[in-house]
């Protein structure tokens, strides 16, 4: 006896986007970092966009397919830098799902870019103390990477903005 699957569209269109989200994060992984743990989380424009787009559940399969297939590709699926990314997406995703039972609060992509990029540090921050620098030194390092996640998320939020507007005037004359 055999069990078969058919995949929804719904699943087809997750499934492309998380091809390009984990391409975006095989490219960006080749980028050098300006300081260690610091990333632009370029491919988290898709994440946005599908979060708008379709939602937070499709948006959740994105980022969780994301970084499993990335983590796979890149050989670093179960390392500490895949645990910080496992802990970042979880705290964004957790973040995502908050603003969506509160009503968005009015954000528009570029301030829900932002508070997933600082929940995505908060996250790694936080796993980072726990499991592998459980020092008060890292504390010192905390500005820094939320400065960053700030710049990051505001980058991200207006490029997933300009791809929402870009499929949403697609979608409206076809």
């Amino acid at each position: 006896m055999s069990i078969r699957l058919s995949p929804s569209l719904e699943d087809h269109r997750i499934a492309k986007l998380a091809a390009l989200s984990v391409g975006i994060a095989v490219i960006e992984a080749a980028i050098p970092s300006p300081l260690p743990g610091i990333k632009p989380g370029l491919a988290n424009i898709i994440a946005i966009a599908v979060y708008f787009l379709l939602g937070w559940r499709a948006a959740a399969w994105v980022s969780i397919l994301r970084i499993l297939v990335s983590g796979l590709i890149l050989g670093t699926f179960l390392s500490p830098g895949f645990i910080l990314s496992v802990a970042g997406g979880v705290s964004s995703l957790i973040a995502l799902a908050l603003l969506s039972h509160i009503g968005k609060l009015g954000l528009s992509p570029v301030g829900v870019a932002i508070l997933a990029a600082l929940a995505h540090s908060l996250g790694q921050f936080v796993v980072a103390y726990w499991l592998f620098v459980p020092h008060p030194g890292l504390f010192y390092l905390l500005p820094v990477f939320l400065t960053a996640a700030l710049v990051f998320g505001l980058i991200s939020g207006f490029l997933s903005q300009m791809l929402i507007t870009k499929y949403r005037v697609q979608h409206e004359f076809s």
